[in-house]
């Protein structure tokens, strides 16, 4: 308990300037008493920044739905290409099937 006490003695004097700094304050705490004046300020200004908010989060939610829609859009012609170059394969497999058997029957008759 004696080695923190020091440690605190000197946080101490910092102490309510740190408390007085996490308070969230929106707007500026006035000494005239006006304490409601200030809390329906607070009120205010909270409910603007949720509207805002809200706003951006619907903005964001457009833009995310455009971008998943040129995503799969994307991916359809992906699919398409890949489609293509499939059938491309299959078409040179069988040419080339076809060039060895001929190569095999041109040895065979050449004996």
């Amino acid at each position: 308990m004696v080695a923190w006490l020091p440690a605190f003695k000197t946080i101490l004097p910092y102490l309510t300037q740190i408390v007085s700094l996490a308070v969230p304050a929106f707007t500026v705490r006035s000494d005239t008493g006006a304490s409601q004046e200030v809390v329906s300020q607070q009120i205010t200004e909270l409910q603007n920044a949720a509207t805002r908010n809200t706003e951006a989060v619907k903005v964001l939610a457009s833009q995310l739905q455009k971008a998943i829609a040129d995503i799969e859009q994307g991916a359809a012609r992906i699919e398409k290409e890949l489609q293509k170059t499939r059938q491309l394969c299959v078409v040179a497999i069988t040419v080339s099937g076809i060039a060895i058997l001929l190569g095999i029957a041109a040895l065979v008759a050449g004996r």
